[in-house]
């Protein structure tokens, strides 16, 4: 790339659910932008994280994990990722590798919704076996490698680690060059094109993530209702929505044990991130079957069109 050439354009970032690309798009930016769990399906909206440098600006799309499920819900979730791949001037498909030891058939059915879809692409494709440091013996990643490659002709793939941010210098200059030569879209100091209200609803359903255990956190919803910055403090009030009644007795905890620590743990890294006091409330409300409602989630985000 010549010194006078200035690189700027999207990548789209799609794998299936918890192969870590929420971690590798926080990795890249040096901050977080999007929530990341250690459970599957935890991205539902199209994040976008952008990473400027005086010969390029790459705009990374992070999109809900490619998967088999059925539900509304899912559709609409596979609906924003097809949506956003069809924007993007380089593909960016990130795995789980770790997978391919411990389970390779979970590792080959992971693949399988994207293997058509990628091999008839004609943009630059790239696949970034992700987790690469749980490979105790590095022997066993060649034929993880080979088979990729056979698999995908038509793309580049690299070993890294997001966690580590092991191998990911060197496939950013692999996307850098792939992309079209025109100036920045974005000034140099924005990292995302997330709006602060809709952050703020990810790091309480972040929270939610990490305190609820099983399916529940899949059947809630964050939804700021108030937004009042004065300056020196921000006020702000969330409603989490559940799908059932009995929901809502889990979500709160006895004495409210459950709500009170999310809350914490919200408003912490909301002050953090904002560099100001934060006053959270958070309330629960029961929305029967919003899972279901397309009109309800659209309201929420939840839809691509």
């Amino acid at each position: 790339m010549s010194n006078t050439e200035h690189r700027c354009g999207w990548v789209a970032m799609m794998g299936p659910p918890n192969a870590g690309k929420s971690t590798m798009l926080n990795a890249y930016l040096g901050q977080k932008v999007a929530i990341v769990t250690p459970k599957p399906q935890t991205t539902r909206n199209q994040v976008s994280g952008i990473l400027s440098s005086p010969d390029s600006q790459v705009i990374f799309m992070d999109t809900p994990g490619i998967h088999q499920l059925r539900g509304k819900m899912n559709k609409i979730l596979l609906q924003t990722a097809w949506h956003t791949l069809s924007g993007a001037d380089v593909v960016l498909v990130v795995l789980d590798g770790s997978l391919y030891v411990d389970r390779p058939g979970a590792f080959d059915k992971d693949i399988e919704p994207l293997r058509e879809a990628i091999l008839n692409e004609k943009r630059p494709v790239i696949v970034a076996v992700n987790k690469v440091d749980k490979f105790r013996d590095k022997a066993k990643m060649l034929p993880l490698l080979e088979k990729l490659s056979t698999l995908w002709p038509n793309a580049e793939v690299f070993p890294v680690s997001a966690m580590r941010r092991d191998g990911l210098d060197p496939m950013l200059e692999y996307i850098k060059k792939h992309l079209p030569v025109c100036e920045k879209h974005y000034p140099e100091d924005q990292l995302s094109t997330v709006p602060v209200r809709f952050m703020a609803s990810e790091v309480v359903r972040e929270k939610l993530f990490m305190e609820l255990r099983q399916e529940l956190p899949y059947n809630c919803a964050v939804e700021i209702e108030k937004w009042d910055d004065t300056g020196e403090r921000v006020f702000v009030n969330a409603v989490i929505y559940v799908s059932r009644k009995s929901h809502k007795s889990m979500v709160i905890g006895k004495h409210g044990q459950n709500l009170k620590k999310v809350g914490t743990e919200a408003r912490k890294e909301l002050q953090e991130m904002l560099h100001q006091k934060v006053h959270l409330e958070l309330w629960v409300k029961v929305r029967e079957g919003w899972t279901e409602d397309m009109s309800f989630m659209r309201l929420l985000g939840l839809s691509s069109s």
